[in-house]
């Protein structure tokens, strides 16, 4: 084949370190604005993005040229310098070591954007820890508690 071609749709959720909520309203909706474009530049388009004020969630499709901790270390190394230049009280600013990154069948991608979008009413009633928990178990990715948070 002369050419290269995938279609590989990623749901990538990362908090916060130790799950601070750093991301109040005022700030979501211009980071997501600038994460969309770092992605884009990576080669990597935004179907969906959204959070809470300590984690995030984007669905995105996967650049051919680029592998899954590239494109999240580029999007947490630019997505926190630019964070940290909003004003001396946000340069503590970190984001969690690790981060969930979940492969999405293209006949649920709407169900995937639906989920992303309505994370502020996803949750009044669940923690950050127990959606993890939740899409670890779904996707069956086994793994160690104690090693699971920062």
């Amino acid at each position: 084949m002369p050419q290269s071609l995938t279609a590989v749709t990623i749901h990538l959720v990362f908090s916060t370190k130790n799950r601070e909520p750093w991301l109040r309203t005022p700030l979501r909706s211009e980071l997501y604005a600038y994460a969309t474009t770092v992605l884009a530049n990576d080669g990597c388009p935004v179907l969906a993005m959204n959070g809470t004020a300590d984690h995030i969630h984007a669905l995105l499709n996967l650049s051919r040229e680029r592998t899954i901790a590239d494109t999240v270390k580029e999007l947490k190394v630019s997505t926190s310098k630019w964070i940290k230049t909003k004003g001396a009280p946000m340069r503590g600013f970190h984001w969690q070591v690790g981060y969930g990154a979940f492969s999405v069948s293209q006949s649920k991608v709407s169900q995937v954007v639906r989920y992303i979008q309505e994370q502020e009413a996803h949750h009044r009633g669940r923690s950050f820890q127990d959606e993890l928990r939740a899409l670890l178990r779904a996707h069956r990715v086994a793994s160690d508690e104690r090693y699971l948070w920062d």
